[in-house]
């Protein structure tokens, strides 16, 4: 019999990186799946439908990081502490929105700077902020599909953000056209969040304030009729049993075969947080794989996914192109742990936990996020680091270029000559990145020509349509025209969903 992985449980391991990047507690989603499905039990719900709710309740994040560096760039670097404001008033009014959000922007920044960052909000906020809950969707969508789940789980996705009087976001959607798992899911949310911060009478007078308006009015009406029950839901020691627990059947299974394919999925997910970092997770498992004798299949997987932690840091800090401070590089540190703390969760992913979490350690204990020392550093972990270290190397940061192989090569081989990566594991590593070659392509996929392969390398790299213009030697019109054109091709609405399209296809290098 082949072996079958549960899907509940890979998703409820991508549900806690969302959290992070949402700069929620870990188990948020957890808890709203949990309230949305005792929630969908008293709406009436059949096990189809349940099952929806379900997934989209764990999900409803998963295009987090579509817009995270145009969201920093706006508000001032910290678009986690930004999207911990919006969370309990994303629902409430303009004037409730306002009042919670607005001092959030620029936090940390002379006045200056953030009465500039306050000017372009009210000047352009609304018409950005449309553009990016729409590249939240779409990619939330396209990662939903690649993963397999269901038509009507990427359907809640798609308009997770839409309200009942059609004043949602990103297509205006309203009443019964919004999908009816995403008003559940909608509510549950809110509420989760809500009862925190205010109790079961706030929660209450939030609802129904709220009935008519972000939300469904049946479903704003059952939750306050059972509004003490359903908050009990979420009042577990162990949310994350219970969720197993409380998945309606019949339970989704995931063939171990494609288990590959849907940590894929969770890489470009993480790699989408930064135009630095598109593609870097999938050449880091590519590299170690092949760099490993024994623990090829472990590797790859673990290259995959051993970014997962970097949700937890805000774009203002991956996407500073200068010196970090102690507080921003303390940040920085705790991303391994995360990684390893959501692995750890899941049966499928556990065997890789320790070695996704050692990425970042070196042999002399200077790195972390544990200062491990050479004994306590498995080999599988000293290949994945010297893989992390020259890929790292090989794309562009932004307080550098990207280095050429032959000075990565030499970077690298450095850094096993001071005794902190592994000598052997650089050379495998070295090895394996100079036999990587493919072969010359005949054709470029959706149509691309030569030109727009190019201008979509910029853009995923977080290139302006001015910027790509100035670098190609061509006009701002005629860079707005490629633009348009490779989005028509490869059928995307966003630098989110062309640039998952691209690291697909093997396009960024």
């Amino acid at each position: 019999m082949t072996e079958r992985l549960r899907l509940a449980e890979l998703m409820a391991a991508l549900s806690l990186a969302t959290d992070l990047g949402m700069g929620q507690p870990m188990e948020q989603a957890l808890r709203t799946c949990l309230i949305a499905i005792a929630l969908g039990e008293r709406l009436g719900l059949g096990s189809e439908d349940l099952s929806e709710v379900y997934y989209v309740a764990l999900l409803r994040f998963l295009g987090c990081t579509a817009d995270a560096h145009e969201a920093a760039e706006m508000v001032g670097g910290d678009e986690i502490a930004v999207r911990l404001a919006i969370a309990p008033v994303l629902g409430g009014s303009p004037g409730e929105f306002a009042s919670r959000v607005m001092p959030r922007i620029g936090a940390g920044h002379g006045p200056l700077r953030r009465a500039r960052l306050m000017a372009g909000m009210m000047a352009t906020g609304l018409a950005r902020g449309r553009d990016g809950v729409r590249a939240h969707c779409e990619m939330g969508e396209i990662l939903a599909a690649r993963i397999g789940l269901q038509s009507g789980v990427r359907r809640g996705l798609s308009a997770a953000f839409e309200a009942w009087n059609g004043k949602g976001f990103p297509a205006g959607l309203a009443g019964n056209d919004v999908p009816f798992s995403a008003r559940v899911v909608f509510v549950a949310r809110d509420a989760e969040i809500l009862h925190r911060q205010s109790g079961i009478e706030g929660l209450r007078a939030a609802l129904r304030a709220r009935s008519g308006a972000a939300y469904d009015p049946a479903v704003a009406g059952t939750f306050i009729e059972h509004s003490t029950a359903l908050m009990r839901e979420a009042d577990t020691a162990s949310p994350w049993r219970t969720v197993l627990e409380r998945e309606p059947e019949p339970h989704p299974w995931v063939p171990a075969a494609r288990l590959d394919s849907v940590l894929e999925a969770f890489a470009d997910f993480v790699d989408l947080k930064s135009p630095f970092t598109a593609g870097h997770s999938r050449a880091v498992a590519e590299f170690a794989s092949a760099a490993s004798d024994v623990d090829s299949v472990k590797l790859r997987r673990a290259g995959l996914v051993h970014d997962l932690g970097r949700l937890s840091v805000p774009n203002g800090i991956w996407d500073k192109p200068s010196r970090l401070s102690e507080a921003e590089w303390e940040r920085v540190r705790l991303h391994p742990y995360y990684s390893e703390g959501i692995l750890a969760r899941a049966t499928a992913l556990e065997p890789l936990a320790t070695i996704a979490g050692m990425h970042h350690e070196r042999l002399d204990g200077s790195g972390y996020f544990r200062g491990s020392k050479r004994p306590e550093i498995p080999t599988a972990a000293r290949v994945l680091a010297a893989a992390d270290s020259y890929q790292a190397m090989t794309q562009p940061r932004p307080y550098r270029a990207a280095l050429d192989p032959e000075r990565a090569a030499d970077e690298l081989t450095a850094e096993a000559r001071a005794g902190r990566l592994d000598t052997e594991a650089v050379q495998k590593v070295l090895a394996a990145a100079g036999h990587l070659r493919k072969p010359v392509r005949a054709a470029w996929p959706a149509g691309l020509s030569e030109r727009e392969v190019e201008v979509l390398r910029l853009i995923c790299r977080g290139g302006t349509k001015k910027e790509v213009a100035g670098l190609l030697h061509i006009s701002p019109s005629t860079a707005d025209h490629h633009v348009r054109h490779i989005y028509d091709k490869v059928g995307v609405a966003s630098r989110a969903g062309a640039t998952l399209f691209a690291i697909e296809n093997d396009l960024l290098r």
